[in-house]
């Protein structure tokens, strides 16, 4: 009897711990007193660019069980660059949701978001403009008065919206104003068809406590608690706050850091923060170091979090560090970083054609899915792998495996590649649908049209292999796959992209080579070091050679028995004694048996 008595006063104590101190951090709602049925709803705002947080504006209904559901969306999900979701959650809990590409960095600056509701349907729209409408038997059932809110939370689905970097706190979305329009068809000033008469707009210039109250509540899935402090209204903006448990409102008291740092194919770099920096401090190069290499500039990039860092002799083979000093954020007073070194990641090498099983392992010449992260080559943004069985006939192709195993829900798609020219081909199977019309969706790729309103059964039928392929010049270093949806979900089986890129860490495919081969070393000319590329058609002895312009012969290597296939090596200017080399021009020879190839290079210290 007195262990249970213990129990239950050991349960007690943790309830109390967790009604004081709650979860670890803490959000904000702002919401309306008054409910709403049907009209045009609107906000001026810059969400959240933090990953692992939704920065939201939209209406929902207060119900009392699940039956009742009325909830109408717009959320930004900081992982993304371009991108915002739209939804309609009907009775039930059912999702409508429909991934919309923006033409903009929606962190980088305010814009305006509207959506109408009518019993009829529901649009929403970004600077006036429409981007999605929905019009199916779900709006009838969205017909219960809903209060317009706005909050900013971090989710417990990570699938969904990436990994929260607790560093990178407080976050904040800011909103300028939100105005509501009723609706009144045939006899409005507003909105489509003129069908809506503004009602009333809030500035935030005050806290209105007629119209608005500040929530102080959390649920199942929500990783924060939501606190009245972290509403705030400061010189006319509703700031809302995700916090920790301790810094709490809008007050940030934590020190700038460097998230990751990446190297890029033209031999830039770039230094990603976890937080808006300033831009004075981030343009000064007198605050970063890279040991060995010039840096001649740095710009701070739109969105204010990430800055390129331009170099004058950076080498893509060289692994190197760099060191971030004095660099200041933009909370008032500014925090300063004081010292922070990081290596910076380096390029994958790119074999082409590069060939993705999306969704998959490793299949035959493709290589395995992957998920996006700074250091991926290439890798997907959302949704999950879905593998049918190996028993489906896949018309129309000799890979059929491929066309077997897809990524549904696909948001973002992105391959790191050198600029230069391509074909980019996307692989799709229909494997769930068996009708023209129950799937359709948009796919961007940097920015412009890769299909429109694609419907994969109504291409090639079911369980039948679709490619579409078209050329693209790359001049951002990026291919940026966005997937519009249209109707139900998107998905994609394999990605194949092949053409003629440039810089280094790019290999043709050599693994057969047919003759044997030296290529031209890279950097060329260089400094700390050059990497000397070569392919042998069949397994042999081989002897490279580095000759000064006299043919005096300074280094010599012997490899035995190398395999057929592609090779490298690296030199570092420094002959057979480990003496560093002047400045000059100098000669490679590779020996192969009867064959002999030699091409020149220039050494600068």
């Amino acid at each position: 009897m007195q262990k249970k008595y213990i129990s239950i006063i050991f349960l007690l104590i943790i309830c109390f711990i967790t009604e004081i101190y709650g979860k670890d951090y803490k959000g904000a709602e702002y919401r309306t007193k008054a409910s709403f049925l049907y009209g045009r709803f609107e906000a001026r705002f810059k969400p959240a660019n933090r990953e692992g947080v939704v920065s939201s504006f939209f209406t929902y209904a207060e119900i009392s069980n699940l039956s009742e559901w009325n909830e109408i969306d717009y959320e930004f999900l900081g992982r993304y660059e371009n991108h915002v979701q739209v939804n309609v959650i009907s009775p039930n809990q059912i999702n409508h949701e429909n991934n919309r590409y923006l033409d903009f960095n929606p962190y980088a600056d305010f814009h305006t978001y509207a959506f109408e509701w009518t019993p009829d349907y529901i649009a929403w729209f970004v600077d006036g403009i429409e981007i999605s409408r929905q019009t199916g038997s779900h709006i009838q059932q969205i017909n219960r008065a809903q209060k317009i809110m706005m909050n900013i939370w971090p989710p417990a689905y990570e699938g969904w919206v990436g990994v929260l970097d607790p560093s990178g706190l407080p976050a904040r979305s800011y909103y300028d104003w939100v105005s509501y329009s009723t609706y009144t068809p045939g006899s409005g000033s507003t909105g489509s068809g003129n069908n809506f008469t503004p009602s009333w707009n809030d500035d935030f210039n005050t806290f209105d406590q007629n119209r608005w109250a500040k929530a102080s509540h959390t649920w199942q899935g929500n990783n924060s608690d939501f606190i009245l402090e972290n509403a705030v209204i400061t010189d006319g903006m509703l700031i809302l706050c995700l916090t920790d448990n301790v810094n709490i409102g809008n007050v940030d008291l934590t020190k700038p850091a460097v998230s990751y740092v990446r190297e890029n194919y033209d031999n830039t770099v770039k230094v990603v923060f976890n937080e808006e920096v300033d831009k004075n401090s981030a343009e000064s190069i007198a605050n970063y170091i890279i040991p060995g290499v010039q840096i001649t500039g740095a710009a701070l990039q739109p969105e204010g979090r990430s800055v390129i860092i331009s170099t004058q002799n950076y080498q893509q083979s060289v692994p190197y560090n760099i060191i971030v000093q004095n660099i200041k954020d933009d909370a008032i007073p500014a925090n300063t970083i004081t010292l922070s070194a990081k290596t910076i990641a380096q390029n994958s090498e790119i074999t082409f054609p590069l060939k993705i099983n999306v969704g998959g392992s490793a299949s035959g010449d493709y290589s395995e899915d992957l998920e996006w992260t700074y250091a991926a080559p290439y890798g997907y943004i959302n949704g999950s792998s879905t593998i049918y069985p190996s028993n489906l006939i896949i018309s129309g192709t000799t890979e059929p495996a491929i066309f077997r195993e897809e990524r549904w829900g696909v948001v973002s798609y992105r391959v790191k590649i050198p600029n230069g020219n391509y074909d980019v081909s996307l692989l799709f199977a229909e494997n769930y649908f068996n009708v023209a019309g129950a799937r359709k969706f948009n796919i961007l790729l940097n920015g412009e049209l890769f299909a429109d309103s694609l419907d994969v059964f109504a291409q090639a039928g079911a369980n039948a292999a679709y490619t579409i392929t078209k050329s693209i010049t790359v001049q951002d270093e990026l291919l940026d796959f966005y997937f519009d949806d249209i109707v139900d979900h998107s998905f994609l089986n394999g990605i194949i992209v092949d053409g003629e890129p440039t810089g280094l860490g790019i290999r043709e495919n050599k693994d057969n080579p047919s003759s044997f081969g030296l290529e031209q070393n890279y950097p060329n000319p260089f400094n700390a070091g050059t990497k000397i590329i070569y392919s042998l058609d069949r397994q042999s002895d081989t002897t490279l050679r580095i000759y000064d312009a006299l043919g005096s012969e300074l280094l010599t290597e012997n490899f035995t028995s190398l395999p057929a296939g592609e090779h490298s090596y690296y030199w570092d200017g420094r002959n057979d004694t480990g003496s560093i080399l002047p400045s000059g021009v100098y000669f490679y020879q590779l020996t192969n048996g009867q064959s002999s190839k030699i091409k020149k290079m220039l050494f600068i210290k």
